[in-house]
């Protein structure tokens, strides 16, 4: 039987054009079934049936007071939570969110090619990938260096494209735990064309595995 997903991609603010693309790309993943939402009300109702909660580019304040309470209920007893890119630029006013999360955007450059630096190969998200992944992305920088709060497994080379703002320890792709539930995010799929890169959908496949407690 496959894992459920509740896919919530509401926002408040930015709206990426590739909302569109993730979700079909993560509906074509076998291993889910998912249900797709932008109605706060989904998150407002018991979250246990589901294997991961994943905010995919959500961005602004999203959820109810209640909605809050059953995210965190939810991961704190053993939910996953997944983070996909403008996830990072969610739940300002939420200071769960930004713990729950690890690290809060602030910024980025234009959209460019980079390199990506995998620092821990040793995770369902970056196993496939190369030692040095290049790839078109914004680049986010956040507001603090989640490195201690988080197990880190990319960084960004800001020496590999203009206008990065955190300097030579940059993270953008991590995992930690929450409560008893397993929190995954990546700073990366920006665009639509990440959505149809095999090296993206694998790295985004191991990290909804992870998050779901199906691989390790």
């Amino acid at each position: 039987m496959n894992a459920r997903l509740l896919v919530y991609t509401r926002t408040a603010a930015y709206r990426h054009d590739s909302i569109p693309d993730a979700v079909a790309a993560v509906r074509d993943m076998d291993e889910f079934t998912v249900e797709h939402t932008e109605d706060p009300a989904a998150l407002e109702v018991p979250l246990d049936g589901y294997a991961a909660v994943v905010f995919l580019s959500t961005s602004g304040e999203v959820l109810t007071p209640g909605g809050r309470d059953r995210l965190s209920g939810y991961v704190d007893a053993g939910g996953g939570f997944v983070g996909v890119h403008a996830a990072a630029c969610t739940e300002y006013d939420w200071p769960y969110y930004g713990d729950l999360l690890g690290a809060r955007f602030a910024r980025h450059p234009e959209h460019q090619p980079g390199k990506a630096v995998v620092e821990d190969h040793d995770h369902p998200a970056t196993r496939s990938l190369p030692a040095v992944w290049d790839f078109t992305d914004e680049w986010y920088d956040f507001h603090s260096n989640p490195r201690g709060r988080v197990r880190v497994l990319v960084t960004a080379d800001e020496t590999s494209y203009e206008g990065g703002g955190m300097g030579p320890d940059h993270p953008l792709v991590w995992c930690r735990g929450q409560g008893r539930g397993r929190v995954f995010y990546t700073g990366l799929g920006h665009a639509a064309d990440a959505y149809r890169s095999p090296d993206f959908l694998a790295h985004l496949r191991g990290g909804l595995l992870w998050a779901a407690g199906l691989r390790n």
